[in-house]
Parts: C-alpha cells; structure tokens; sequence
C-alpha cells in the first residue's frame, strides 16, 4: 500500500510540471496568434472614409470676402481690385467714384438676391461700420477611398480623391469660366491667389494621407 501511495505521488509530481509546461506553450501561441492576426487586419474602407471626410470638413470652403459701405482703400481691403469688379460685371455690386480715400459699394437687388440662394454666407460689421460678407464658393467633395496600405497595425497611408462641388458664386468665380477669363492675365493672377478664384472643374484631385489609431481611433496624423 505505501509504495503504491509512492508511485502515484511521483506520477502526480511529474504531471503538474507538464501541465504548467503545456499551458505556457498555449499562452505563448494564443499571443503570437493575437499579433499575427492584427499585424494582418487591413483598414477597411468604411472605417478610413470617415476619417477623410473629417479631413476635407476641417479644411472648409474655399471662401469669397468682400464689403459693402464707405471703404477706405487700404492693403486689407480695396475696393478697385478685380474680386470686386468682377461682382460689379455680374450686376452684383455698384462701385461708386472714390472721394477723399473712399469708395461706396452697395448690394444692388440682384446681388441681394445673388446671396439668398447661397448657403453658408456669413455676414458681420467691420471696425469702420461697412458689412463685410464671407460667402462659400466651393466645397470639398470626397469621390472615392482608393488603396490602403498598412504600415502597422495602428499606421496606415490612405488613398483618396476629390473634387469641388461649387455654389453659384463659385461658378462666376471659376477660373476657366467666362466671367474670369475676360480679365487680363494679371487679374485673373490676382484672383485666383487672393480671392478665391480656381478651376473648380478641373480633374478630381488625388491625396495620400497617414491615418493613425489611438484611443480616439483612427485619425490623421500630424506628423504625415
């Protein structure tokens, strides 16, 4: 009887080692498994979409600034440059003579109603009491998330396209449409580097951006 009690202890000792043994290899599996699995994981498309979506949102309109009122010339603001005589062809605007440093411009009917059916116009008073009028004049429209390309599992670059979707103000400031392109080159320069003007219907552009994951989830990245 005692030595059978012997044996079995031996055998019991021998057992519980192996088991510790056998578990360690199946914890180590089950991590490398893990890891495996998630080095593997690809961004899906549904994910990256709202990411760059948020991206072109940040970014905003491109925007048209003018005012309306006694404007006094000044680097900022003035009133002879072709943004506003590009409102005045359209019947937008009504430039007045300059006396003593300053202009009147006023909203004619049209250019009243130019701006109602413009969503998005913002419309505050200057230091000198004119109106000034920031109004939309094309949007940043996301046309499709190309390929994905993870780096790691919590890095990834994202390829998208986009296009601008235009207001009616954009149209009348579009670059390669009539009411620019009958200014000579130097206002349609000017125009197109300080008030907003583009080729709002040119080719979609195309964008490669860094996306990382943190606890917010997936976000551009600061450092791309």
């Amino acid at each position: 009887m005692f030595e059978q009690e012997l044996e079995m202890e031996k055998k019991e000792s021998s057992i519980v080692p192996l088991l510790l043994i056998v578990s360690l290899i199946i914890a180590i599996v089950g991590v490398s498994l893990y890891f495996v699995a998630q080095s593997r994981r690809v961004l899906a498309t549904a994910e990256a979409a709202p990411v760059v979506l948020a991206s072109l949102d940040t970014q905003g309109p491109a925007m048209l600034h003018f005012q309306t009122g006694t404007i006094k010339s000044s680097v900022d603001e003035k009133p002879r440059d072709p943004h506003y005589r590009l409102l005045e062809k359209a019947g937008y605007i009504r430039v007045g003579k300059e006396a003593s440093g300053k202009t009147p411009v006023s909203l004619t009917p049209e250019g009243k109603a130019f701006l109602n059916e413009i969503t998005g116009v913002k419309t505050s008073s200057s230091k000198d009491g004119n109106d000034e009028y920031a109004v939309p004049l094309a949007y940043r429209k996301l046309l499709e998330i190309g390929r994905i390309t993870m780096v790691s599992p919590s890095q990834a670059t994202v390829e998208y396209s986009w296009k601008w979707e235009t207001t009616k103000a954009g149209e009348l400031f579009d670059a390669a449409g009539p009411a620019v392109k009958a200014f000579n080159t130097w206002d349609r320069s000017t125009l197109i580097s300080k008030y907003g003007a583009n080729f709002y219907h040119a080719a979609p552009t195309r964008v490669a951006v860094s996306v990382v994951k943190n606890e917010k989830g997936w976000q551009i990245s600061n450092e791309y």
